[in-house]
């Protein structure tokens, strides 16, 4: 019998001096109930969900279902995020709620600057990034998949850099692959793809290129089934890694025959 293929416990994700064993993190959102968010965050394996504190009760509103209510904090590490903020001030008054409400300083961060494309604006980023880690926030930041973005965040002091995949919510996979080699080439911090992964195949790829992780939502929440999708997440991240811990084959231009035609019988 081989010897069984590297395990999650042995190779965990480190984000700000903290372990996990998953590397899929998952948002809340798009869901049609609050159940359905339990059930396909179970079955995806994860460990972070990420929660915009604008959208999702979280407390704010005590005598209404919460999130909370279905995921236990206890279990998760809640990722409360900034969607929907277009300016700096937005940002950080969002991340001010959030450890209100909830005593967390690891939080994603995402200064939007366009309504159509949700790409960010990353002058506005850096400012609530700048202003977040002089009070004690550990930030994950949303970016444009731009080497020299990711890294002024690292040497800003942000504790993971997300490059887009492509537009949120659009579902393209992974567009620039030589732009994510340069991220990761240089990165000392953990990049996790974020933003445009639409299937199982997408997640693979982002691992396979040495992606520490990847963050996604639509990609579950919109499928036909959404927990079955969950399910294939969770598998392609696993294929992913092990297929990068392996070491891919080179590619060649030409065949290289499977059997060597050298010291044949006949």
């Amino acid at each position: 019998m081989s010897e069984p293929s590297m395990t999650q416990a042995n190779d965990p994700l480190v984000i700000a001096g903290r372990e996990f064993q998953s590397r899929l993190l998952v948002g809340t959102g798009k869901y049609t109930d609050l159940e359905q968010t339990r059930a396909a965050v179970e079955a995806s394996g994860a460990e972070i969900i990420t929660v915009a504190v604008r959208r999702a009760n979280l407390g704010q509103q005590p005598d209404e279902p919460g999130l909370l209510d279905y995921l236990d904090p206890a279990e998760y590490t809640i990722l409360p995020n900034t969607a929907g903020c277009f300016t700096a001030e937005e940002a950080v008054r969002t991340c001010r709620l959030a450890r209100e409400l909830g005593g967390w300083d690891l939080v994603k961060l995402e200064v939007l600057g366009d309504e159509r494309t949700l790409y960010p604006d990353l002058w506005e980023t850096a400012k609530a990034a700048e202003t977040l880690i002089a009070e004690g926030f550990q930030v994950m930041v949303y970016t444009m998949d731009d080497p020299i973005a990711c890294r002024r965040f690292e040497e800003m002091g942000c504790a993971a850099v997300m490059p887009l995949a492509a537009p949120i919510g659009s579902g393209l996979g992974i567009q620039n692959k030589y732009n994510l080699a340069l991220i990761l080439e240089q990165a000392n911090v953990p990049v996790l793809v974020d933003a445009g992964v639409g299937t199982a195949s997408d997640v693979a790829v982002a691992l396979e290129q040495g992606c520490d992780g990847v963050l996604l939502n639509t990609a579950i929440a919109e499928a036909a089934e959404p927990v079955r999708m969950a399910t294939a997440m969770s598998q392609g991240v696993a294929a992913g890694r092990n297929a990068f811990l392996a070491g891919r084959m080179p590619k060649r231009l030409y065949a290289s025959a499977s059997s060597p035609l050298d010291g044949t019988f006949f």
